[in-house]
C-alpha cells in the first residue's frame, strides 16, 4: 500500500486542499509537505490525527479491498458519501439517522 497516494486520494475525495488537510486533521502544513517534497513517511501519531480528521479508524485506511469487512454495494455507497462530510454535517446525519421512526 502507497500510504501517501492513499492519503492524497482521500483528500481529493473530499475536495481538501492540503491546508484544509491540516486543519480539519490537526496538523502542521510542513509536517504534510516533508511528507511529498522530502519523501518522509507519517508517523502512526500523524496517521491517528489522519484517521480522525477524515473520520475513519486506522484499520479501515489500512484495508485492502474490504479485507477486513464485506459491504454491501449500498452499505459501501454510503460510506463513501458519509467519508466526504464535514465533522458538522456528520453529526447532524447521525441525530438524523437516530429521530428516524422504525418502520416494518
Amino acid at each position: 500500500m502507497d500510504i501517501l497516494k492513499e492519503i492524497e486520494n482521500m483528500r481529493l475525495k473530499r475536495g481538501w486542499s492540503i491546508y484544509t488537510m491540516a486543519k480539519e486533521c490537526g496538523l502542521d502544513q510542513s509536517t504534510i509537505s516533508a511528507w511529498y517534497h522530502k519523501g518522509r513517511k507519517p508517523s502512526v501519531e500523524s496517521l491517528e490525527k489522519l484517521c480522525e480528521g477524515f473520520g475513519i479508524t486506522m484499520s479501515r485506511f489500512f484495508a485492502v479491498d474490504d479485507e477486513l469487512i464485506t459491504l454491501t454495494r449500498e452499505q459501501r455507497e454510503l460510506l463513501n458519501c458519509w467519508d466526504a462530510l464535514s465533522k458538522k454535517q456528520k453529526v447532524s446525519t447521525l441525530q438524523l439517522i437516530k429521530d428516524m421512526p422504525n418502520i416494518d
